[in-house]
């Protein structure tokens, strides 16, 4: 069966967007996305927002299966975007306040891309906004920070908010420690080692998993 494909004027803002997600991995999302917002017709949430690549694609599928887009972020930039290390990026610091500030640029992204009505930003820390959350999910995007402690919260305060038959995405998992940070992929491990999900589709870093029990 062939997998669906985003528009081209989707493709194209997703091309134009700053960030960090290749293309095959965005088509990988855009799947999973369609599918579990088509099947359970629930909202898709993303962790991790910075300058909305990945919501562009995820507010695409949202828009066809007529729900929305949910995108967390605090948007003062994660660990290795911090000055000094390799992601940092001078031309998203605020001037005034010295900090990193992804927002605007997210909000410049979704407006270029038409889907400013498709999508909610919650701007805030992720336990935060998990703790506070009341609605079940057809998807999870885990992409924030990449440390143990950030990635696990993330896990632990999200995965319990995804419906049955929904499908948890993890980015940026590597099993050699040479490749990559090795956060993700003790999530992703974990996910699988509970019972609670089963690995469905992998392109490259990004690992697809369905929940299939309650033993999260």
């Amino acid at each position: 069966m062939t997998e669906p494909r985003p528009t081209d004027a989707i493709l194209a803002a997703f091309e134009a967007a700053k960030g960090f997600m290749p293309l095959d991995e965005g088509l990988a999302l855009y799947a999973a996305a369609t599918d579990a917002a088509g099947r359970l017709g629930l909202p898709v949430l993303e962790v991790g927002t910075y300058c909305g690549r990945s919501t562009i694609l995820l507010a695409a599928a949202a828009r066809e299966a007529k729900t929305v887009a949910v995108t967390v972020d605090h948007h003062r930039g994660s660990e290795e975007q911090q000055p000094g290390w390799e992601y940092h990026d001078t031309g998203l610091v605020d001037p005034e306040v010295g900090l990193m500030d992804t927002l605007p640029a997210f909000r410049r992204t979704l407006h270029a891309a038409g889907l400013e009505g498709h999508t909610v930003a919650v701007v805030g820390r992720s336990p935060q906004v998990a703790a506070l959350w009341g609605k079940p999910l057809a998807l999870i995007f885990i992409d924030g920070g990449h440390t143990d402690e950030h990635a696990t919260k993330d896990y632990e305060g999200w995965a319990p908010h995804l419906a049955p038959d929904g499908l948890l995405v993890i980015h940026d998992v590597f099993a050699d420690p040479a490749d990559g940070g090795q956060a993700p992929y003790r999530v992703y491990r974990r996910a699988l080692d509970s019972g609670a999900f089963a690995e469905i589709a992998a392109t490259r870093s990004l690992h697809v998993l369905r929940r299939t029990g309650s033993g999260i």
